[in-house]
């Protein structure tokens, strides 16, 4: 077993085999289930890696409403069934727990585990959890072999939230406030980047804050459908400006109808078709790394439509890179 992969035994609870609809035999009927297994610790070829994290302690501390602990189980089940356009390789790492309300240390083992995975190869998807999530994906990115080599990392959120908080202790509203402050210290400025923020769910010390570290974003209110020109400029000269990137999404940036299922829902929100959108460009880009999906609260969703959404939505980043586009023939 490599070094690589010792690392991913930081996770608390092991995989378990996927299960789902099946409709026969042969590459044509393939689903998530058929094609991802638990990882076993073996250097296995792989086109992706899940990795789940159970907490919703950031969630606690920012005052929101708790239960995306229960997000990654809702998001497996979810992505399971989801049909597949050519085979792919998939393995799933288990989950990341915080149960003793020791967020910081939770952060750190996903970053562990997250790093592990990088660099045994193909993109990681991070199955959260609060938004607390993005900085333990993070401090998996940023320990990663291609971040260590020099590789410029870029940061994309698809929030409503900035979350950029300064606050006592770590929370789900401080993970890209402390991305910043890590990058700082490497000598580094942070590119991080916001689609879909929202006028009305943000303070002006938190603007203030956005603006001061350099932040570039678009408000929800740009981001429809007859801005979608606008909304592609904006991802176009972000991936233009990067290497790796970590998509981070927040699933209360979808309207309410989309996913009601989330600590925050969005009274306005940004459509599904656009969000949609730029997750596939990042996929093409061939510089997706990492993609972590926060915020699922399966006690407050209806008939799964945040988990599909969240499954939508990590499908197409892991289906549309350039190498799973390639196994389409």
């Amino acid at each position: 077993m490599s070094e690589a992969e010792r690392r991913t035994m930081t996770v608390d609870v092991a995989a378990e085999p996927w299960t789902g609809r099946s409709d026969g035999d042969g590459d044509d009927v393939l689903r998530w289930h058929h094609v991802t297994t638990p990882l076993t610790g073996a250097d296995a070829p792989r086109d992706a890696a899940f990795v789940g994290f159970r907490s919703d302690e950031g969630v606690r501390r920012n005052q929101g409403r708790p239960g995306a602990a229960d997000g990654p189980g809702a998001l497996r089940s979810a992505l399971a069934s989801v049909a597949l356009p050519a085979p792919l390789r998939a393995v799933d790492a288990g989950d990341v727990v915080v149960g003793d309300g020791d967020l910081e240390d939770g952060q750190r083992r996903l970053g562990d585990a997250v790093t592990a995975l990088l660099d045994a190869g193909g993109p990681v998807a991070v199955l959260g959890g609060g938004h607390e999530v993005a900085y333990g994906t993070y401090l998996g990115l940023a320990g990663s072999r291609a971040v260590r080599g020099g590789a410029r990392l870029g940061v994309l959120n698809l929030d409503a939230h900035f979350d950029l908080r300064d606050a006592p202790r770590p929370s789900s509203g401080t993970p890209f406030l402390q991305m910043a402050r890590d990058e700082e210290r490497q000598g580094r400025r942070l590119d991080y980047r916001v689609l879909g923020i929202s006028r009305l769910s943000n303070t002006e010390r938190l603007f203030r804050t956005a603006d001061g570290l350099g932040v570039r974003y678009l408000e929800d209110t740009d981001c429809g459908l007859l801005s979608l020109a606008r909304v592609e400029a904006f991802t176009g000269a972000f991936l233009d400006a990067c290497d790796l990137v970590h998509l981070s999404i927040d699933l209360d940036v979808l309207p309410a109808a989309a996913a009601p299922g989330v600590s925050a829902p969005a009274a306005y929100g940004v459509p599904m078709e656009v969000v949609e959108r730029v997750v596939t460009a990042v996929a093409a880009s061939g510089k997706l790394a990492v993609v972590d999906v926060a915020e699922l609260n399966p006690d407050l969703d209806i008939d799964a439509r945040t988990a599909r959404a969240g499954a939508r939505l990590v499908h197409r980043a892991l289906t549309g890179t350039p190498e799973a586009r390639g196994r389409r023939g």
